[in-house]
C-alpha cells in the first residue's frame, strides 16, 4: 500500500512524517511544492507514475486567510483548481483521496460543536476556496475523504500556540481578541487519525 503525501513539508505534512515514523511506515512519500506540485499536471502525473499511490493526502493549501482576501486568483488555484487536479489523477490512478479542509467554509456564528451538515457559508477567500475545492473533489472522485480541521497547531512551522508561547516570554501582557470560539487541533493527532483512516479503509 502506497501513500503521497502533497504538501509533505508544510505543518501537517511535517507532522505525518513523526507519526509515519513512529507507526515505521515505509510506503509513504512526502512530496514538497516542487516535486509535487499541485498546479502542474504533468509533474504531478509524473509523480503519479513514479508513486503509484493507493491514497493520496492533500495537505497543500493557501492558508494566509487574511492575505487571500488581497490573493483571491492564488488561494483560488492553490485550494480549489490544485485539489481539482489531485482528484483527476487519483481517478485516473484508481487512488483514494484524502482532502484536508477547513472550519472556515462555515459562516462562523454558531458557538456549538459544528457537524458535518451544517449549512455552509463561507465569509472568507479562504473559506470559500477551500469549500470550492471540497466541491471539485466530490464533483469528480466517488473514492474520497473530506476531513475538515481548525486552530491546527503544533511543534511544526508557525501556528497561534507557538506564537503565543514566544509573545509570552517576550512581554509582560498580551493583548488577544477574546471574540472567538474554536477547537485547537494537534496536528500529530490530525496525523494520526488521516492514517487510521487509511488503515481503517483497505481492511
Amino acid at each position: 500500500m502506497n501513500i503521497l503525501v502533497l504538501g509533505g513539508t508544510g505543518q501537517l505534512g511535517q507532522c505525518l512524517q513523526k507519526v509515519a515514523s513512529e507507526r515505521n511506515l515505509t510506503s509513504i512519500t512526502f512530496a514538497d511544492e516542487v516535486v509535487g506540485n499541485i498546479l502542474d499536471m504533468r509533474v504531478l502525473e509524473d509523480l503519479f507514475v513514479q508513486k503509484k499511490p493507493h491514497y493520496v493526502i492533500n495537505c497543500a493549501a493557501y492558508t494566509a486567510v487574511d492575505k487571500a482576501e488581497d490573493e483571491v486568483d492564488l488561494a483560488r488555484k492553490i485550494n480549489r483548481d490544485g485539489a481539482e487536479n489531485i482528484a483527476k489523477l487519483c481517478l485516473k490512478f484508481d487512488a483514494t483521496m484524502l482532502q484536508v479542509s477547513t472550519d472556515f467554509i462555515f459562516e462562523g456564528n454558531i458557538p456549538s460543536l459544528l457537524t458535518e451538515t451544517d449549512l455552509t457559508v463561507p465569509i472568507s477567500v479562504y473559506g470559500l476556496t477551500k469549500l470550492e475545492g471540497e466541491k471539485a473533489v466530490e464533483a469528480i472522485l466517488e473514492k474520497h475523504y473530506i476531513v475538515r480541521t481548525a486552530w491546527l497547531y503544533s511543534e511544526f512551522a508557525g501556528n497561534f500556540m507557538k506564537t503565543m508561547l514566544r509573545l509570552g516570554t517576550e512581554r509582560d501582557s498580551l493583548g488577544i481578541i477574546a471574540d472567538q470560539i474554536g477547537s485547537p487541533t494537534y496536528g500529530v493527532d490530525l496525523a494520526g487519525a488521516l492514517l487510521d483512516i487509511i488503515a481503517s479503509d483497505k481492511k
